[in-house]
C-alpha cells in the first residue's frame, strides 16, 4: 500500500504494509539511519522520534497512523529551538559515553523542553522514563536538560 508521510519537513511517498513499524520506514525505506532499534517493544526509547511535536515510540508505531501528522527525527531536531539548546548542552555536558540511545534521549529532551521550557525534576522524570541508557549517564542526561532550560549549573554552549 502506498502512504505519504512527512519527515522532516519533506514528503515521502513509501509503499509499504500498513502495520509497517514507522522505524522500519525511516531506516529502512528512507535510509536515515539515526533513529535506532533497541527494543522493539517500545521499552527503551531508542527509536524516538517526534509525531505532531509529542515524542513517540516509532518501533511500535505502524506507518498507517501516521496520516499527514509530521514526523521530525534526530536528523533534524537541530533546526527546532529546543532541539538546538538540547543539542548543544548535551556536548557541553559530555552526555554520551557509547552513545546508542542519545538520539531517542535527545529527542525526548526536545519534546519535553518544548512542552515545558522549564521542567521540574518530576517533568524530567516523566519525561525520560522508559529511556534506557546501558551507560549509566542518567546524572549528565538530567544536567543537560536543566543547563538547556536555563535551570542548571551554567554550561558554556552556544545556542
Amino acid at each position: 500500500m502506498s502512504y505519504t508521510i512527512k519527515v522532516n519537513g519533506k514528503a515521502h511517498a513509501v509503499d509499504v504494509d500498513a502495520d509497517t513499524p514507522l522505524l522500519w520506514v525511516i531506516r529502512d525505506v528512507l535510509g536515515m539511519s539515526g533513529t535506532k532499534f533497541g527494543c522493539g517493544m517500545a521499552l527503551c526509547g531508542a527509536c524516538t522520534v517526534h509525531l505532531n511535536g509529542a515524542a513517540i515510540r516509532s518501533c511500535v508505531t505502524p506507518v498507517s497512523a501516521v496520516g499527514d501528522q509530521p514526523v521530525t527525527t534526530i536528523e533534524a531536531i537541530g533546526q527546532t529551538d529546543a532541539g538546538k539548546k538540547i543539542q548543544a548542552a548535551w556536548l557541553a555536558v559530555e552526555v554520551v559515553q557509547c552513545g546508542y540511545c542519545q538520539s531517542g534521549q535527545i529527542m525526548s529532551a526536545s519534546a519535553l523542553l518544548t512542552s515545558k521550557p522549564q521542567p521540574t525534576d518530576a517533568d524530567i522524570d516523566a519525561a525520560m522514563a522508559g529511556n534506557i541508557c546501558r551507560c549509566g549517564t542518567y546524572p549528565r542526561i538530567r544536567e543537560a536538560i536543566k543547563d538547556a532550560a536555563g535551570l542548571g549549573s551554567p554550561a558554556q554552549f552556544e545556542v
